[in-house]
Order: C-alpha cells, then structure tokens, then sequence
C-alpha cells in the first residue's frame, strides 16, 4: 500500500505497507532498542519507500531528540564538495529536520574532533562527515562510539558506514569512450594527491589503459583550477603524440582547452578532451566538453537515510556506491589520422 497521491504518508501507511502495529512503527522511530533488528528492518525499509516524515515536533516531545542533523564538511566552495554538502541538507530538510553544519579549514584527527564536539554541545541527533581527503581517515577512526555517524567521499578502510559515487567507475568510462575513438592512448591530468576522488579516478583511468595493453602516460598533477589545468595543458599541447586528454575535473579541463587553443591545436580534430563533473558551466565551454555526471542528490539521500537507520539503532550497508553517469559532446571525436 502506498499512500494516495497529493497525500503525504501517515504513521498508518507505514505500518500496513511494513505488516505491523503503528504502536511498532512508533517504536521503531522513538525507541528502537526494543524492536527486534528484523521488525526494525522492515519499518524503515517502508519509511524510504513511502517517504515518510514524521511530525518532528511531535517526536522531539517522545523522544527528547532535538530533530537536528550534523554535517562535518571542509571549508570549500570547489563543485563537487559544496554540491555534496547542499543535497545532504536537502535530504534532510524534506524530511524535516534542521541541519547544523560546521566547517572545517583542514579534515584531520584533530579538526574532525572539535568539528564534532562543537555538534554535539548543539545536541544533534547523528552527523554525516564529508570527508574525500586521505588525512581524514584518522579522524574518522577516533568518533565517540555513542555518536551515529556516516561518511560521505571517504576511504574503505573506516568503522563508519560510507556512500560515495563510484570515482573509479566513472574514469573507466571515460577513458574507454576515447580509446573507442581510435586514440592510442589517453593522458590524465589528475587532482591533488591527498583527494581520495582524485586517486580513484586515477586507479580507473590506468587500470583501462593496462586491460587494453596501451602505454600509460605519466600522470600530471594539477589543484583542481582553472589555472592549473592551463599550466598543464601547455605540456600537453607541446607534444604531438598527445591525442586524447582525461581531465580531473571540469574546471582543470576548462584550462586545458584554452593552453591547446592557444597553441593552435584544435578540439576535437587534433586532440579530444574530457572532464569529470558536469559542472553547469561544462555544456557552454567551447567545444562543449564531454564528461562524467555525479548524482550528488542520490549521494545526499543515501547519506540521509544511512544516518536514519543508525539513529534508529540498524546497520546500514557498509558501503554504498552511486554510478555515475558518461555524457558525451563535442569535444571528443576520432583520433588524427596518422
């Protein structure tokens, strides 16, 4: 059963659709502990099917929660973070509840701590950590146990659940649709070393190159600008043998294309480009640029939801990953002829 259409889900949706009491539902959202793991399961697999939300100021009154949300992110206005941050706080505003952010200069033992400590005296009920760089993991390792918590963009090596987009998938297809175009081999411009996005684009892109037995370029580091993308792209453009150009991110790739403008090497007829992002911007570029979507707002609702079933005393999957998305325009095409 679901409930009917123009109607927001009731308390007694989610129970005929989950087979149980709406006492049981109630338990399950206010005191879980005394639902068995099983029952739990059940509810709030039917609370995310019916997109259900309680009456937060109602529940605040049973259970003493303050009906906030944490969110531990670094201090960036680069795309892909700040769009993570802003369908997290989507997520959990449409379900009603408030969020508390607090943003951090760098992610490490030390600043993930106070950053969490801060939440806490503000009494949220859970915290979801934003958290792509490497230095993060030891901060993620040292949480109060007491604390439901899910991370976002982090390493598999962590005690927390996490969901994150498939870095290493989304390289893999792009770098394939080049060698499909008949270019020998694809040079990467990466992101910076301690970005945990950046190396599993990097593991993508050379584990297609090694599977096809093509040469694998050295990698060139850039710091996700614009600016960096263009020093970069000037090295590219000074060697006739680069054919085809896999850029970290689309501000990155916006430098390389004006450095091989300017030195007359056209997209895509003597060297293909593409990105990684699809940043707003990416479809108005010049060629407009080929590159891989992230579905930053099912990464937000996975994160949401994944905190909701801590906060209600389940264990989420222990990762869980979104596919990204290959979108092809003009500035990739056919390798030179020889």
């Amino acid at each position: 059963m679901k409930s009917k259409p123009g109607r927001p889900a009731v308390l007694m949706d989610v129970a005929v659709l989950a087979g149980v009491s709406t006492m049981t539902v109630s338990r399950v959202l206010n005191t879980p502990d005394l639902v068995r793991a099983e029952t739990r399961a059940r509810v709030l697999a039917a609370v995310r099917e019916l997109d259900y939300r309680p009456n937060q100021a109602a529940r605040q009154l049973v259970t003493g929660r303050s009906g906030v949300l944490g969110v531990v992110s670094i201090d960036t206005t680069l795309y892909g973070p700040a769009s993570t941050l802003y369908c997290i706080e989507q997520a959990a505003r449409h379900a009603g509840y408030n969020v508390s952010i607090a943003s951090l200069s760098s992610l490490n033992r030390r600043s993930m701590e106070e950053g969490v400590q801060r939440l806490r005296t503000q009494a949220v009920d859970g915290v979801i950590i934003v958290a792509p760089h490497e230095s993060a993991a030891d901060g993620l390792r040292h949480l109060p146990p007491e604390m439901p918590v899910v991370a976002v963009d982090a390493g598999d090596d962590i005690p927390v659940p996490v969901t994150k987009v498939d870095q290493q998938a989304g390289a893999a297809r792009v770098t394939r649709h080049l060698l499909s175009l008949g270019h020998h081999s694809v040079w990467h411009v990466a992101g910076p070393a301690d970005w945990l996005d950046a190396n599993g684009r990097i593991v993508g892109w050379r584990g297609v190159l090694e599977s096809a037995d093509r040469p694998v370029p050295e990698v060139l580091r850039g710091d996700w600008s614009a600016r960096s993308g263009y020093q970069l792209g000037r090295l590219l453009a000074a060697d006739p043998e680069v054919t085809a150009v896999f850029v970290a991110n689309d501000q990155m790739a916006l430098g390389v294309l004006r450095a091989l403008r300017e030195a007359g090497r056209r997209v895509p007829e003597d060297v293909s480009v593409a990105g990684f992002d699809d940043i707003p911007e990416s479809a108005y570029f010049w060629p407009p640029l080929t590159t891989v979507r992230q579905d930053f707002g099912e990464v937000g609702r996975h994160a949401f939801h994944m905190l909701l079933d801590r906060m209600a005393g389940a264990e989420p999957e222990a990762r869980r990953l979104v596919e990204p998305e290959l979108v092809v325009r003009e500035s990739t095409g056919p390798a030179p002829a020889p």
